[in-house]
C-alpha cells in the first residue's frame, strides 16, 4: 500500500492545501483593501465526512456505561455575513483579515506537524533510521 492511500494522511495533506489556498484568499482580502465596493472573501473548509466513513473506525462499546463513537460534530458552522460598509463601499476589515491570516498560519502549521511526525511514525515501523 502506497503511503498516499493512507487516509489519515490524505487528509492532512488535502487539509494543508485547503489552507495554503486560504492563505492566497485572504491576502487578496488585504490587498483589495482600498477597492471600492470590494467584498471579502473566505473558502469552506473541506468536508472529510465521506472520508471519515469510509475509514471504518468505531469505538467499541463493550460496557452500558461506555460512550458510543457519534459520528459528526455537536457544533453547527458558523456563517458570519455582516459586513462593515466603508464609505468607499469597501467591507474589508484589517484587523478581521489579520487574525484570519495569523489563526490560517497556525492551524496550518499544526496540520504540517502532524503530517510530519506521522511520517516518522511509518519510518520508524519500517525500521529506517
Amino acid at each position: 500500500m502506497p503511503i498516499t492511500d493512507i487516509p489519515i494522511l490524505s487528509m492532512l495533506r488535502t487539509r494543508m492545501q485547503w489552507h495554503q489556498e486560504r492563505q492566497r484568499v485572504l491576502a487578496e482580502n488585504v490587498a483589495n483593501a482600498d477597492t471600492p465596493n470590494y467584498r471579502p472573501r473566505d473558502l469552506a473548509p473541506p468536508n472529510f465526512a465521506h472520508a471519515l466513513q469510509t475509514a471504518s473506525l468505531s469505538l467499541a462499546t463493550t460496557d452500558r456505561n461506555h460512550i458510543g463513537g457519534g459520528g459528526g460534530s455537536q457544533f453547527a458552522d458558523a456563517s458570519d455575513l455582516h459586513y462593515e460598509m466603508r464609505p468607499r463601499g469597501n467591507a474589508v476589515s484589517h484587523e478581521d483579515e489579520m487574525l484570519k491570516l495569523a489563526g490560517n498560519q497556525m492551524d496550518y502549521d499544526a496540520v504540517a506537524s502532524l503530517y510530519t511526525h506521522s511520517l516518522t511514525l511509518i519510518k520508524t515501523a519500517v525500521g529506517k533510521p
